[in-house]
């Protein structure tokens, strides 16, 4: 006969207060890996590159003179905003949640870029290590972030809710949407400063949209030790975010 589990009070507490403290770290190294990329000088992450756009763009007072993670916050809430439009009545309002996150990822990212201020990649050698070690860094950080089970982040949200509208897979929606991500770059980097700047959108964003993705599958699988961390009972996890497993 199997044994059955008594869920407390406490136990609930706890199990919240564990996720979302580990979702705060998988947040602050995803946004790790956000800034080595932008310091490798050989192209931004895809969900960096706008912003890195507007604050260089700011830098010579075409556009408000904004951080990059001040410009993240303000596409996170973009995104959510675009969710209400798309989905409508279908918005669930727990997804409210996802302004929350991405306040907090574009903190993370103006922390991480003066904690890595004094990194200078002033080789090629040191650009293509420092483009490699971010990428696998944001890569983990997805992994840690996925698995904390929480409410799904605004870049990710959008890309569900135009999935669920559409019914198209969401591997060739979130394809088309890191796409348009990367042209509206590119268009902002002719609309500024004339011309395309390759170290905002480079060979590294390229290298970014197919490596972050195959180190997440590679290191999901082998990480029943974090959801162990998060509780010992699976029934424990407060499952905020959209269906992770339409992806």
């Amino acid at each position: 006969m199997s044994q059955s589990i008594i869920i407390t009070s406490k136990d609930r507490v706890l199990s919240f207060l564990r996720q979302h403290i580990l979702l705060l770290i998988s947040l602050d190294i995803m946004t790790l890996g956000v800034a080595l990329c932008v310091k490798s000088n050989l192209g931004s992450s895809v969900i960096s590159s706008i912003p890195y756009v507007l604050t260089l763009a700011g830098g010579d007072g075409k556009v408000p003179a904004l951080t990059i993670g001040t410009y993240t916050i303000l596409m996170n809430f973009f995104f959510v905003i675009l969710q209400i439009l798309i989905l409508r009545r279908r918005f669930v309002p727990t997804q409210l949640f996802q302004l929350v996150i991405g306040f907090l990822f574009g903190w993370f990212i103006d922390l991480n870029m003066v904690l890595l201020s004094p990194l200078l990649c002033d080789t090629l050698l040191s650009q293509i290590i420092c483009q490699l070690v971010g990428c696998t860094v944001l890569g983990i950080g997805i992994a840690f972030e996925v698995r904390c089970g929480s409410v799904t982040m605004p870049g990710e949200g959008i890309t569900l809710a135009t999935s669920q509208v559409t019914g198209r897979p969401f591997a060739k929606v979130k394809m088309v949407i890191d796409t348009l991500l990367v042209a509206a770059a590119v268009s902002g980097s002719f609309l500024y400063f004339g011309r395309w700047r390759w170290e905002i959108i480079g060979i590294g964003t390229l290298f970014a949209m197919l490596y972050v993705g195959l180190v997440v599958k590679t290191i999901a699988p082998h990480l029943g030790w974090f959801d162990r961390i998060i509780s010992g009972h699976t029934s424990l996890r407060f499952l905020y975010g959209l269906r992770r497993n339409k992806k």
